[in-house]
């Protein structure tokens, strides 16, 4: 009996506490998104950088504390080869080649998060469904599978893309055909690339061995890969000679590719879920803890 009236002596009052400690979390939720979006609207730049920062190393750290090796090992090797991508993307002169290998990295790993996701997504739902058991795999085992992929395919997906959009601006405006304010800085041949500024020896109306050619509703040409990588990957929706805004549901007539670009619409989202939230709450238990309230 004492030792129960200690307790609810000590819990007294707890609900005003739990209230109070909701609504900090509301306003502070509000605040911050509030002030998120002014901070993008103004300085995109910086915006980006540091939510591409916070991308790369937050969940590094929980991984390190969680002792999640398995990731940290892949995280380091897509972060080296990246590293490299990125280096040779921000070099001048530019090396010829180079355009042409930055989208195609950023391309294998886009298809290879989204395949992931996929996956994981499935094995997910199958697990819900008790399909599981078909092959006598534990629901837990099947169900730590699937988050598994998932979280990976979402997490490399949304990282990839802010690495290409960053590599195909620097690289598009060094090569010279593409300018964030203003007109282009050269004139573009009928036969030319303005991605990669290679020339195109593949016609538009003829099936390419490795990849096709394809012509925008502007009458620009452009290699497969390099059109592809800047729509879709570096999140261009614009020609990158004229910036005529691009129809991608008319570009790729294959069905099955058009839910990439929902799937990049999704990976915006999460971004600010992987990046901000973890910042957001963390500042509301630091609010909590100076009110002193547990």
């Amino acid at each position: 009996m004492v030792e129960h009236a200690r307790m609810h002596a000590k819990h007294r009052g707890h609900e005003a506490m739990h209230a109070e400690m909701v609504l900090i979390l509301i306003a502070t939720l509000v605040v911050a998104q509030l002030l998120l979006v002014q901070w993008k609207q103004r300085h995109p730049r910086s915006y980006n950088m540091v939510t591409l920062f916070q991308m790369w190393v937050v969940p590094v750290y929980f991984t390190v504390k969680l002792h999640w090796w398995r990731f940290l090992v892949i995280w380091i090797l897509f972060s080296a080869v990246t590293a490299f991508v990125t280096f040779r993307a921000t070099r001048k002169p530019l090396v010829q080649t180079t355009p042409r290998l930055v989208y195609k990295w950023f391309l294998l790993i886009y298809k290879i998060s989204y395949a992931t996701g996929i996956i994981g997504y499935m094995a997910v739902m199958f697990t819900l469904f008790g399909l599981n058991l078909l092959f006598k795999i534990k629901p837990e085992d099947a169900m730590d599978f699937g988050i598994s992929l998932l979280f990976y395919g979402l997490y490399y997906g949304v990282l990839e893309r802010d690495f290409a959009e960053m590599c195909a601006d620097y690289m598009a405006s060094t090569i010279g055909f593409y300018s964030e304010s203003g007109m282009p800085t050269k004139h573009l041949s009928d036969s030319v690339c303005a991605v990669c500024g290679q020339q195109i020896f593949v016609d538009v109306s003829e099936e390419g061995i490795i990849e096709n050619t394809y012509r925008l509703s502007c009458n620009h040409v452009f290699h497969e890969f390099c059109i592809r990588g800047w729509c879709i990957v570096g999140k261009k929706q614009t020609c990158p000679y004229c910036k005529e805004k691009v129809d991608l549901k008319r570009m790729f007539s294959n069905p099955w590719e058009r839910p990439h670009v929902m799937y990049g619409q999704l990976l915006d989202w999460l971004r600010y879920l992987v990046a901000w939230q973890p910042v957001i709450i963390g500042l509301v238990q630091g609010i909590n803890y100076i009110l002193g309230l547990e």
